[in-house]
């Protein structure tokens, strides 16, 4: 589902073994570097899952920093991991306010809406992380905007956000799929064929979803071998998967018309 897929674009705060000493004169001597050794501990315990220790590790570096931004998304992947969506909320724009130029949590907080389901607030959230020519994720955030735009029924939108993902980054199997689903549904068969050649090239082994746009490619064409060899395929790997299961109730509604 494209909620699920979202997700994979929030930043992903991922940490081996964790290493904490304690001492009682790093902060004096070197307050940037203690903060900075908060944070980073906290990110590991986001990583292992240990929401604790990873708000004990950023209590103690708001301690020496109360402005600081890279805090304050910490606290809020930490509040949104265990639920409490409104702290969630409120330390994102805490850190949006203490750094408006900071793509990377503005990014995971138009993510974290999105995932609330409140695309209208998350689209120009991600629009604005497209802007920032210097955040290295910026294709990814084309393609976070390209998902909303869809939400927001807006095709033209998505396709344009698509469109760009896909300059910077030739080969992202998500835009290239979603840019297959457009053109089936503007009925241009040739150029979604196009995009889910080069789609089957980066994907090892396509989900239920990339089967359906195959199928839905050579339905359009009218190949019935393909179709064939697509419904056999989602029916011998995918059969209990919403998608094909929501494939099967379209077909039979197609057949009481």
């Amino acid at each position: 589902m494209i909620r699920r897929s979202l997700l994979i674009f929030v930043m992903l705060l991922l940490g081996a073994c964790v290493t904490e000493t304690t001492g009682g004169n790093d902060v004096e001597a070197d307050p940037a570097a203690a903060l900075s050794r908060r944070v980073e501990l906290a990110r590991q315990y986001i990583g292992s899952g240990d929401w604790e220790n990873a708000k004990r590790n950023l209590e103690l570096a708001s301690e020496i920093d109360s402005n600081n931004a890279e805090v304050y998304e910490a606290f809020a992947l930490v509040y949104q991991s265990t639920g409490e969506y409104e702290l969630a909320e409120e330390n994102f724009k805490r850190a949006l306010r203490f750094d408006p130029d900071f793509s990377r949590a503005r990014n995971n907080y138009a993510a974290f809406l999105f995932f609330l389901g409140r695309f209208e607030d998350a689209e120009p959230e991600f629009e604005r992380v497209t802007l920032d020519s210097l955040y290295s994720g910026r294709p990814l955030a084309y393609v976070n905007l390209g998902l909303c735009r869809l939400r927001l029924t807006d095709d033209l939108g998505a396709e344009q956000a698509f469109t760009r993902a896909l300059r910077m980054d030739r080969r992202n199997p998500l835009a290239l799929l979603e840019m297959g689903f457009l053109k089936v549904r503007a009925g241009d068969f040739k150029a979604a064929e196009s995009y889910y050649a080069v789609y089957q090239t980066v994907v090892r082994r396509q989900p239920p979803r990339g089967l359906i746009l195959g199928l839905e490619i050579a339905r359009g064409q009218g190949d019935k071998n393909a179709v064939s060899s697509y419904e056999l395929a989602l029916r011998n790997l995918y059969a209990d998967s919403p998608e094909y299961q929501r494939y099967l109730q379209d077909q039979a509604a197609e057949g009481r018309r």
